[in-house]
């Protein structure tokens, strides 16, 4: 497919997916429900890092970290002492057990005394020019380092070194970068869109390979990197848009989101 023709075809598909209906179902749905851009990138970050598994069961084990935050999740966080890790007892998500939970807020807490907002701290990751990859980088290996004690596994925080396509900390990155309705533009003034690369998983892969956008067979780091120049092509800009039309085709078949209008 050339690029005309892939523009013609997922321009109108990002226009029917990149809408506010898209977030009631989507784990991005936790963070829109807070007002502070503080709260919002905090509560984010364990929204990407949990977005795995079916969306419902995603939604409810949030709810349930947000109610266990006291639904101040900035607040919990830059607060948090191991005197409170009780209020983390029990949390589990898949293989993301009430130990990580804890590991995790430390860390995060940790790093938020060092650069004063997660969104400064990615930012300081970021080149001069390139992608967000060495960004993704840099805030896998501070929260895994910043608090050695605290015992964060390398398997909740991917890197692109290990060739992962990061597609968790890729998309926190789109949520926190680009303008709405669906993205929330919390990291407008320090995080360009045109650094953004797509948030790759089988799905999107998929699809991308379907339509002629990808030729490597791997769902990897070298992957997301190939898909996202072929979208950067189609928008020098905003190439990350285009995640909203490749899902679609994935979860939608190209339709309406069901129920919706």
């Amino acid at each position: 497919m050339d690029l005309a023709d892939a523009r013609a075809l997922l321009d109108p598909l990002v226009e029917r997916y990149e809408r506010p209906a898209f977030i009631d179902d989507d784990p991005i749905s936790v963070v829109h429900a807070f007002d502070d851009p503080a709260d919002q990138e905090v509560v984010g970050l364990y929204a990407a890092i949990l977005a795995w598994g079916r969306r419902s069961v995603i939604l409810s084990k949030l709810a349930e970290l947000v109610e266990r935050m006291d639904h101040r999740p900035a607040h919990f966080v830059r607060t948090f002492d191991l005197s409170r890790a009780d209020r983390l007892d029990g949390f589990k998500h898949r293989t993301f057990s009430s130990a990580d939970a804890v590991a995790l807020t430390r860390s995060v807490r940790a790093a938020l005394e060092r650069h004063g907002s997660l969104g400064a701290l990615f930012a300081s990751g970021l080149g001069p020019d390139g992608d967000v990859g060495p960004a993704i980088q840099h805030v896998s290996d501070t929260l895994l380092q910043i608090v050695p004690e605290a015992g964060m596994r390398t398997k909740h925080l991917a890197r692109p070194s290990t060739g992962s396509a990061c597609k968790r900390l890729a998309m926190y990155a789109r949520w926190m970068t680009r303008p709405g309705p669906v993205d929330l533009g919390v990291w407008s003034d320090r995080v360009r869109p045109d650094q953004l690369v797509i948030p790759l998983d089988v799905h999107t892969g998929t699809q991308a390979r379907r339509l002629g956008l990808l030729d490597r067979r791997y769902d990897d780091w070298r992957s997301v990197q190939e898909l996202t120049d072929v979208c950067r092509a189609l928008c020098p800009a905003d190439p990350a848009r285009y995640d909203f039309a490749l899902f679609g085709l994935g979860a939608y078949g190209g339709e309406e989101i069901p129920g919706r209008s």
